[in-house]
């Protein structure tokens, strides 16, 4: 620094330049020098050392570097380096203005915790790119502590940029936040609510990003996009945006269908009614239309069987003959509890395929093919009649 102002000096006096000038053109050659060097650091980091960590990041085979020194982070970084120049020539440009020297020193130190908070914020947002595995619940950890660590450094800078402006030292304002505890509680509860409930979330396996949940009381049935400290934004299958607090996940009941999702099958479960005067024994005609429709052979169907004992036997060969439903799986037609509109029978399976569209058409073609054979055994699907 010394040797900068020996050249400005003796560049002036070789121009021959005396009196009260001579001060004048000293401090504004010293602060177009400041400048220049300022912007040739700038230069020299955006132009000469980004393209080349570029290159010697691709050359290697890690991934780890390409993350760590993107593009965003060595621009980020490339911002602090005029300033630190700055900060050095200061003392040189302005020791003989102490009050200019100190009100641009505290500025430009302002100006390089910001950059600096900048930069560590966008390594850590780089960091999250390390883990690949979006439904990891280790990748749903590291998020949340990314989250926490980010609230930390803003907050450290906050209190340092608040310290310059006063010129005090960071930790004798570190050390009186002990009273102002309870506000900054409050403050920041939801924050940290929603980290315990995240944290919670995660540990237990409950939720990653891409699941597919429902949350009744909210209204929620689609795929989550996001976790964040203090929401889970789902987009719902009507393309709607919703969000909810963890925190609402884990005091209320969600339900998450990854379990579903990652099964061999996905479970169908239909009641249908039967009208009690339709069930019976089975009489000469019921045979030998079944025998006919060959659903049964004549050695099959013992004599004082009721129609509906052969309906549910039929059924169930019916499931288990169906390439769309998995017959691996729980398989069964049961009577349910009696009622006033009529005799519930439930359909219990599971079906191959679990994507929507294709699991409501093959659910449909079954249970169409059910309701098309119930006349054949006699039996009638209880349907109120209006005006009853």
């Amino acid at each position: 620094m010394e040797i900068i102002g020996i050249y400005v000096d003796r560049f002036i006096s070789l121009c021959g330049i005396t009196g009260s000038a001579v001060t004048i053109l000293r401090h504004t050659l010293l602060v177009m020098i400041a400048v220049m060097l300022s912007a040739l650091a700038g230069i020299l980091c955006r132009r000469i050392l980004m393209p080349m960590i570029h290159k010697l990041t691709k050359k290697t085979k890690n991934t780890w570097d390409d993350v760590m020194l993107s593009k965003r982070v060595l621009v980020a970084a490339s911002r602090i380096a005029p300033a630190i120049v700055i900060w050095i020539l200061l003392p040189l440009v302005f020791k003989e203005f102490p009050f200019v020297h100190e009100l641009l020193k505290r500025l430009t130190a302002i100006y390089i915790t910001v950059m600096s908070v900048r930069l560590a914020i966008v390594l850590i947002d780089s960091l999250k790119q390390l883990n690949n595995d979006k439904r990891s619940a280790t990748n749903q950890y590291f998020h949340s502590f990314c989250g926490v660590l980010k609230i930390i450094i803003i907050f450290i800078a906050v209190i340092v940029i608040v310290a310059i402006t006063i010129d005090k030292n960071p930790s004798t304002l570190f050390a009186g936040l002990g009273a102002t505890s309870a506000i900054m509680m409050l403050v920041f509860k939801d924050t940290i609510s929603g980290l315990v409930a995240g944290i919670r979330l995660t540990s237990n396996d409950m939720l990653h990003k891409g699941d597919w949940i429902t949350v009744p009381k909210s209204g929620i049935d689609g795929n989550v996009e996001d976790i964040t400290l203090t929401t889970v934004k789902v987009r719902n299958f009507d393309n709607t945006i919703m969000t909810v607090t963890p925190q609402t996940l884990v005091d209320d009941s969600f339900q998450n269908w990854i379990g579903m999702q990652e099964s061999p099958g996905r479970r169908v479960k239909r009641r249908v009614f039967y009208d009690f005067r339709s069930i019976r024994p089975v009489d000469d005609a019921i045979r030998k239309q079944l025998i006919e429709k060959k659903y049964f052979s004549e050695k099959d169907i013992r004599p004082g069987v009721v129609n509906l004992t052969l309906y549910r036997q039929y059924v169930e060969r019916y499931l288990a003959s169906c390439a769309e439903v998995n017959s691996e799986m729980t398989l069964m037609v049961r009577q349910l509890e009696p009622t006033n509109t009529g005799l519930p029978v439930e359909f219990y399976f599971f079906v191959h395929d679990k994507e929507w569209v294709a699991y409501e058409h093959n659910l449909a073609t079954i249970m169409e093919h059910i309701y098309a054979v119930t006349p054949h055994f006699g039996l009638t699907i209880y349907q109120q009649q209006i005006g009853a």
